[in-house]
């Protein structure tokens, strides 16, 4: 919702057939038929990844980006075994953590 309250384009790939079932926030929805197995298409084409909550399905997409190297922020989701997971508090600190994973920055540069 933010992206598109903020004038950005959304993309959804949908596990199901139907192009409906996607939220109202989507610019374009994409309707892969794959089920759970859209995850790896998610993972492998994003340059990085906003992990929210802590579904079984969050959880596959976090393990799908770490193993292949694509960088994660988390809002209030799993606590993760190891490196490869940057848990924040809010989606203003997961967009500014993303931004500096995406430009090579220091994430946790000026944190408290």
């Amino acid at each position: 919702r933010g992206a598109i309250e903020a004038g950005g384009t959304t993309i959804g790939l949908l596990p199901g057939d139907e192009r409906l079932d996607g939220n109202p926030y989507l610019t374009v929805s994409i309707p892969t038929g794959m089920g759970e197995m859209r995850n790896a298409l998610l993972v492998r084409s994003s340059d990085a990844l906003i992990a929210v909550g802590g579904s079984w399905g969050t959880m596959s997409e976090i393990a799908l980006a770490v193993r292949t190297g694509v960088p994660v922020v988390s809002i209030g989701g799993w606590q993760m075994p190891g490196p490869g997971v940057l848990a924040v508090a809010d989606p203003e600190e997961a967009v500014e953590c993303l931004h500096a994973l995406l430009w090579r920055k220091d994430p946790l540069e000026g944190r408290q």
